[in-house]
């Protein structure tokens, strides 16, 4: 069922559901709330190769942007709550995220490695505008001189060049932009609440005359849906200032299957088939296999030609396939016990 400013109106229950009950009333989009969520850690430890960073912080759980296709949606299910709707109306916000940031950092333990803010929910939630967590997160790490990375598609970013700029001008941060589309009525069918395509180009051009490293990640490339975009989106952002840029294609974890496929009878009912075909040949008949190196990019004939087209792209446009985050981390100074630098410098 097609939603107003909602990814879906379906309230799906996830995989471990204990309290879903069934109503034969007609699905509604539902306002969003936001609940407060006390962390006790802050920092994600990675370690798939197929990633290009090792440590990341997500200061919401949940998205407000309601991307059908985002793969983080299961993650609402270890609450108990739907990966449908509730993904995009049930936001979690953690308040003190910036204090545990800071009490992990000054561990003697802690050894400084990049940190990536946005990794399974945008950083900048409409709801940061007034609970600024993402801002005082990115307080603390320039205060250490920590390099950081953050992954968006908000014009909000922009508020923060104030700490992002400096930090990117001595080597120690940067920004991905993602790029679905660049068509309106597209994107405001699978990304309802983001900014549109023109909005990021210009966040693109901003950031790169501050002089922040712009990486765009063109994701996800759904074919037969946003495919034929591919090099007009390459060609845009590099004319934009973009420095990097990378590729995923629609990736289909858990519940995100039946969302994507309800919603894709609904939009697209003429090409749904095709859709589908496409999806089980890169995952060897599945429509998602979740192995590294092949969740994200597939394999067989449809992919090796995606990556062709896209390398291809790439050269034209001068663009440099996305590598690591090479990011200066010989500047870290941790915190002290209340929140000072420490007097011994850098370790």
């Amino acid at each position: 069922m097609r939603a107003a400013n909602r990814g879906t109106l379906s309230q799906l229950p996830g995989r471990f559901a204990v309290s879903h009950c069934e109503s034969d009333s007609p699905p509604v989009s539902r306002p969003t709330r936001y609940h407060r969520e006390k962390a006790s850690s802050i920092i994600m430890t990675n370690r798939s190769p197929d990633l290009p960073f090792e440590q990341s912080i997500n200061p919401y759980r949940g998205c407000e942007h309601g991307c059908i296709y985002c793969y983080a949606r299961p993650n609402h299910a270890y609450v108990d709550l739907s990966p449908g709707q509730d993904f995009e109306s049930e936001i979690f916000c953690k308040d003190n995220a910036a204090e545990v940031l800071r009490d992990s950092l000054r561990k003697p333990s802690y050894r400084c490695r990049p940190i990536v803010l946005g990794t399974v929910t945008d950083p900048y939630q409409p709801i940061e505008r007034e609970r600024r967590i993402t801002r005082e997160l990115l307080q603390v790490l320039v205060d250490c001189q920590h390099p950081f990375s953050l992954i968006t598609k908000s014009t909000m970013v922009l508020r923060d060049l104030d700490l992002i700029a400096p930090m990117a001008r001595a080597g120690r941060a940067s920004v991905a932009v993602s790029v679905t589309t660049l068509d309106n009525r597209l994107k405001g069918e699978l990304e309802p609440r983001a900014s549109g395509g023109k909005e990021r180009l210009k966040v693109i051009r901003e950031l790169s005359r501050a002089g922040v490293p712009v990486t765009v990640l063109v994701a996800p490339v759904i074919p037969f849906i946003n495919d034929h975009e591919l090099e007009d989106i390459v060609h845009q952002v590099a004319m934009a200032g973009a420095q990097q840029a990378g590729y995923v294609v629609l990736r289909l974890p858990h519940e995100v299957g039946p969302l994507w496929q309800e919603w894709l009878a609904d939009h697209y009912p003429d090409r749904a088939e095709k859709v589908m075909s496409v999806m089980r040949d890169l995952h060897g008949g599945a429509i998602y296999d979740s192995r590294w190196h092949q969740r994200q990019s597939g394999q067989g004939a449809w992919a090796h030609l995606l990556r062709q087209r896209f390398d291809s792209a790439c050269r034209s446009a001068g663009l440099v396939d996305r590598e690591s985050l090479d990011l200066d981390t010989g500047g870290f100074v941790p915190p002290g016990p209340h929140g000072q630098l420490s007097l011994w410098g850098a370790v």
